[in-house]
């Protein structure tokens, strides 16, 4: 496969590591390189089996238009964009191109949501969440924490679930979801010793990506990798 990955800061360049690592062609831009989407054009995605953006949300949004619309795959590590998620769905459907999305692609974390919706089964429980990540993350609360409220809703609708988040040095993400009542107290949590699982998960997102047609949430299909 080629790989254009969007983004050179410590995710993203640990992006392009991981797919030369496991044998892709990588190709990468940063911002510089890439101003307004300018550079994903028909003649510079030609060969690019799927683009994987780690950027900004503004950025990500102008990255996800110009691939889709040329019919392109993108694989979106970025959050904070979700307002305009059914746009870019009818886009990837309307164009024959691929999206696939996700707060996060750590499969560490994708166990997280699975234990999330079990925990909220339990009767007479107040939850929370607790997020900590680095202080140059710029979406808070985290995309992730915002998926783990998602899930408790889904079963609890309409309960309040309060977030709580911090902003620590070079955090590399850590979750907390907890569950108190009368009796008892029980907590979820996953911490990230590096930004290799959510790495990792990006490029074998990109490999399951490769071909497709449609738009898919990386909750949804994490189990086919």
């Amino acid at each position: 496969m080629l790989i254009l990955v969007l983004g050179k800061g410590k995710t993203g360049s640990l992006v392009a590591e991981i797919a030369r690592e496991r044998g892709h062609g990588v190709r990468a831009l940063d911002i510089t390189e890439n101003q307004h989407a300018s550079a994903l054009t028909a003649p510079n995605l030609a060969g690019v089996d799927a683009v994987i953006d780690f950027t900004a949300p503004e950025a990500a949004l102008e990255n996800m238009r110009a691939v889709l619309a040329l019919g392109g795959r993108i694989v979106v590590g970025t959050t904070g964009w979700y307002d305009r998620l059914n746009e870019m769905k009818a886009l990837a459907i309307a164009r024959g191109g691929g999206l696939l999305y996700g707060t996060n692609f750590s499969i560490g974390v994708q166990k997280l949501f699975r234990l999330t919706a079990e925990l909220a089964r339990l009767d007479g429980y107040s939850y929370s969440i607790e997020e900590t990540h680095h202080t140059s993350k710029l979406d808070s609360p985290s995309g992730t924490a915002l998926t783990l409220k998602e899930i408790i809703h889904s079963i609890r609708p309409g309960l309040d679930v309060p977030i709580q988040a911090h902003r620590v040095g070079d955090a590399k993400g850590e979750h907390i979801v907890t569950a108190a009542s009368d009796v008892d107290t029980l907590q979820i949590r996953h911490d990230a010793h590096s930004r290799r699982g959510f790495a990792l998960g990006a490029v074998r997102a990109a490999e399951w990506l490769a071909g497709k047609q449609g738009a898919w949430e990386f909750r949804e299909i994490f189990d086919q990798l």
